[in-house]
């Protein structure tokens, strides 16, 4: 089966430039001019990066079923990836499947490409068929392009979130270290992440004189910004076969059918994370540890010596508190150096964050403790949405401030901490109330989903009623029930708790109802009973049972 190093967050045509014909090469693209004298050897910007050096990769794979890869800066977390072996994710494969259903409602269809759940696929994300050669193609309605059981290459852009599956595509990209092939356009450009014209300039003539096929569109990554016209050749290459193997497969299998699969976490994230500030990387198992030098071999030869085998008795992720980092992402709420501190709230629909001054009271002025929260809280929460992977819609609700220049600062604090972001982020600017909206790619579910699971008791809310509550609310059941006139006993079992309570607190009420009803009441502990569940039966004439129950953790 085809496979290569992964890409996570890959480039991908716009929908704009979909809608147009064009794709995101086009814009990329700038103006030719003379190339740079090439050099075989390491660039004087990797000289310079040398000195930068204080960033380390820890790859921790000792685990079958778990990876995890941290990347440290001196010994802050800056970024965390982890990867389940029981998710089954298929974030960038390419599949040949198959349309079982067309909804023009919502112009979609729903792709079986052999997954547990059909994919999603958008009519804006599907390829017109005239795109390749250039030409503006207005879009159509779905249901005149698609057919039931037609077959159609996608590849998986979003992994499933929920009861949401899998969103597709037909812009099919398959990424190498430095380039990226977009076989569905014929435009050559270099990453909207390169701002640089000059290096922009420079890069795209290097391509062009690679002379790539013309009916083709190839991306320079922000990683191919100093390699040689050499190591960019290599790349070209090396996709072009890889894509001759996929279309063999296309040509091959039966739908539905993987045709290319992503590599592993491991050359995933140093095919696509490792840069020249890295200075070293270690893994602690000495299979994984020689993937990775054969992996660097391949793409980065001059930095193959940073991969190393950690062979140090301590768990790798105990190095520098690494391990009591990770537990505090899932923390609510994240604590500042000041005092202060950020809350993070995750619903269906979106990303609460609210910024809190704490204990910090520095300053006599108020707007200026403000301020200086704010600033901090701007970087920390750039990480947090980074480690946490949040995505979809985030709001940000900052200290108020009234100084409008104070909020602009506290705008261009947060615009630049969130540059290191490796995900499409769009930003909005502050509004008078102290609120940044912006959205945040999403790709899969939040680390906090992945490792853990909704409360069976509070399910997910975080709150449970009160051992008042509950019992006033037996009561009330207790109540209803005694009021049909066929009733001749109740029997209830509640937590432990609640059962105390009405027992004691409200002996006098049951006693009435007993009294006033003629009939007898009993209210028993009910086994590993969670605070709200309860089983209430009612027994009537004639041996018929009533049965009222809220059972959130146990099954009687």
């Amino acid at each position: 089966m085809p496979s290569t190093s992964g890409v996570s967050k890959k480039p991908r045509p716009s929908r704009r430039g979909r809608r147009s014909g064009r794709g995101a090469a086009d814009r990329a693209a700038g103006k030719a001019s003379e190339p740079a004298a090439e050099k075989e050897a390491a660039p004087a910007t990797e000289k310079a990066a040398k000195s930068r050096q204080t960033k380390t990769m820890l790859i921790n794979v000792s685990e079958p079923e778990e990876s995890r890869i941290a990347i440290m800066h001196g010994s802050t977390l800056e970024e965390l990836y982890v990867e389940r072996k029981a998710e089954g994710k298929h974030l960038g494969n390419i599949y040949k499947g198959r349309v079982v259903n067309i909804e023009p409602s919502i112009q979609a269809a729903f792709i079986d490409f052999g997954a547990r759940v059909n994919g999603f696929l958008h009519v804006s994300d599907l390829m017109p068929s005239d795109s390749r050669n250039g030409r503006s193609s207005k879009r159509t309605e779905i249901q005149s392009i698609l057919r039931r059981n037609q077959e159609v290459l996608v590849q998986v852009t979003k992994d499933a979130i929920g009861t949401k599956g899998p969103a597709l595509t037909t812009y099919v990209s398959i990424p190498g270290r430095y380039l990226v092939l977009m076989p569905s356009l014929n435009k050559c450009g270099v990453s909207r992440k390169i701002t640089d014209e000059d290096t922009r300039r420079r890069l795209k003539k290097m391509l062009q004189d690679l002379k790539p096929p013309a009916d083709m569109g190839f991306i320079i990554r922000t990683a191919g910004i100093d390699r040689t016209k050499k190591d960019l050749e290599r790349d070209l290459d090396y996709l072009l076969r890889l894509w001759k193997a996929v279309e063999r497969r296309v040509a091959e299998e039966k739908a539905p059918a993987t045709i290319y699969q992503e590599s592993d976490l491991i050359i995933r994230t140093i095919r696509d994370i490792f840069d020249p500030e890295i200075g070293e990387i270690l893994i602690d198992t000495p299979e994984a540890t020689q993937k990775a030098r054969d992996f660097m071999s391949a793409v980065a030869p001059r930095y193959r010596s940073r991969v190393k085998l950690y062979d140090d008795p301590r768990p790798i992720f105990h190095r520098d508190q690494l391990e009591e980092q990770i537990d505090q992402i899932y923390d609510k709420r994240v604590a500042l150096k000041s005092g202060g501190s950020i809350v993070i709230e995750q619903t269906e629909a979106l990303v609460a964050i609210d910024v809190n001054s704490g204990k910090f009271k520095e300053e006599k002025d108020p707007e200026e403790t403000a301020y200086k929260t704010n600033l901090e809280a701007a970087s920390e929460i750039a990480r947090q949405l980074r480690l946490r992977d949040l995505g979809g819609l985030i709001i940000n609700d900052y200290i108020d401030m009234r100084d409008v220049r104070r909020r602009k600062g506290v705008e261009r604090a947060f615009k630049e901490a969130m540059k290191n972001d490796r995900a499409r982020v769009r930003l909005a600017r502050m509004s008078p109330f102290c609120i940044i909206e912006m959205t945040r790619q999403r790709v899969g579910p939040s680390l906090r989903s992945s490792a853990y699971e909704p409360c069976p008791t509070c399910d997910g809310t975080g709150f449970i009623k009160t051992i008042e509550s509950m019992g006033l609310k037996v009561l009330r059941e207790i109540r209803l029930g005694l009021s049909g006139s066929d009733t001749v006993g109740v029997d209830a079992w509640v937590h432990r708790r609640v059962s105390d309570y009405v027992s004691n607190r409200k002996r006098r009420v049951l006693l009435t109802l007993e009294e006033a009803s003629g009939k007898s009441i009993t209210v028993n502990v009910g086994k590993h009973f969670g605070m709200e569940d309860f089983r209430i039966v009612f027994h009537r004439k004639g041996g018929y049972d009533a049965t009222r129950t809220n059972m959130k953790q146990v099954a009687v």
